[in-house]
């Protein structure tokens, strides 16, 4: 291959920037990104970046040496809006295109919205420019804060926004958040953290509405309520970038289509990050955007698939104080024992707790609330195939 172009200037797209030079590409780099930024980490924008205990400096994922030695060609501010995969072209909004031999679509997912998200007040918390413009806003004395989500980004938000002083509600449609990652005896736990910072919780309530004309000035229930609000936050989730590969013949659905080894229906194009569908999943986690890359480089530099990628699930979530982590494959039915610490009323105790999700015999999965020592023992027990139960702690 004498070009390779990389759609998608974030982590995942760095990451393979970086395997292509370590794999041996020694051709044509381009990295094209719709953010005027360079690669930065994602994760801190909810959290230290937004309480204002981290400037954007610290954020940064590379630096001028390391641009230099990779040697690569960046469009930034760039957004691609086509892909001729047969003519092995890319088209650039600004009517340029890249003529190239192999792809790697790392174009990430875009925050959803709410009807009526130009409202002032109405913020996502997705990109740095997100980040920027919510904690402008929150620098400006104290606000009745609703958030809509208590997924991750919903409940990180809402501790740092409790953390700053301000008056925060979630409305969280599911009964239990985090249902889907933790189950629901775990998930009811987890939920209890928002008690700890002084946050009030509405389960099994949807926005019917936004209200407010200059600006956004409530939250409106389906049950009739409304919530007053000076500012609203909605973290209901990601769409997969994808818009830009209509009519590239790729397979598309929630996600760009690709098998084990992140490798598309075209051997010349891979797929990595929030955007890639992996072997019929889709994961939106810091790890498989920094694990992926390996793989999806291998076997696009090798023109079929030679290796697959299949990472120990992992991910880990800092609200109110406290490290929540989990890594593993927990299926409905596992059984759940607290296998460290305790439980008081219902909550994780001061110093946190570490239970175990097992299913004949052996352990699946692990979930962690401030033990990370613990947890990080269990975890690599996990990725070298688990272990019996009553031999994984102890």
């Amino acid at each position: 291959m004498r070009t390779v172009t990389v759609v998608g200037a974030s982590l995942s797209g760095l990451y393979a920037a970086r395997e292509l030079r370590a794999q041996g590409f020694d051709g044509r780099l381009v990295v094209v990104g719709d953010e005027t930024h360079r690669p930065y980490d994602r994760p801190p924008l909810s959290k230290d970046y937004l309480t204002g205990r981290l400037d954007e400096t610290r954020l940064a994922l590379t630096d001028d040496a390391e641009s230099a030695e990779l040697d690569a060609e960046w469009r930034l501010g760039t957004r691609a809006r086509g892909l001729d995969a047969r003519g092995r072209t890319v088209l650039l909004d600004d009517g340029r295109t890249v003529s190239t031999d192999g792809v790697v679509i790392a174009t990430g997912a875009s925050a959803r919205r709410l009807p009526r998200h130009g409202l002032p007040g109405v913020h996502t918390l997705r990109t740095l420019d997100d980040a920027r413009a919510l904690r402008a806003e929150l620098a400006d004395g104290p606000r009745r804060v609703v958030v809509v989500g208590g997924g991750f980004v919903g409940a990180e938000t809402a501790s740092s926004c409790a953390s700053l002083g301000h008056t925060v509600t979630v409305v969280e449609a599911a009964p239990l958040p985090l249902v889907p990652q933790l189950g629901a005896e775990l998930a009811a736990v987890c939920a209890t953290l928002h008690r700890r910072g002084d946050v009030d919780m509405l389960t099994g309530r949807q926005v019917a509405g936004l209200h407010g004309t200059a600006a956004v000035t409530g939250v409106e229930l389906d049950d009739g309520r409304i919530l007053p609000a000076d500012t609203v936050i909605v973290g209901i989730g990601a769409t997969p970038n994808t818009a830009w590969l209509a009519g590239s013949t790729l397979a598309l659905h929630d996600g760009v289509l690709c098998d084990d080894g992140c490798v598309t229906s075209l051997p010349q194009v891979v797929a990595v990050g929030d955007v890639a569908r992996v072997g019929g999943a889709r994961a939106e986690h810091w790890t498989s955007a920094t694990e992926q890359p390996r793989v999806a480089v291998a076997n696009l530099l090798a023109g079929h698939t030679v290796t697959t990628v299949r990472p120990l699930p992992y991910f880990w979530s800092d609200q109110y104080g406290s490290r929540l982590q989990f890594a593993g494959r927990r299926q409905d039915g596992d059984t759940v024992r607290i296998a460290e610490g305790g439980l008081v009323d219902g909550a994780p105790a001061d110093d946190g707790f570490l239970a175990l999700y097992e299913r004949d015999g052996r352990v699946t999965a692990a979930l962690s609330v401030d033990r990370p020592r613990t947890f990080m023992r269990i975890r690599r027990e996990l990725a070298r195939g688990g272990g019996r139960v009553g031999s994984v702690v102890g």
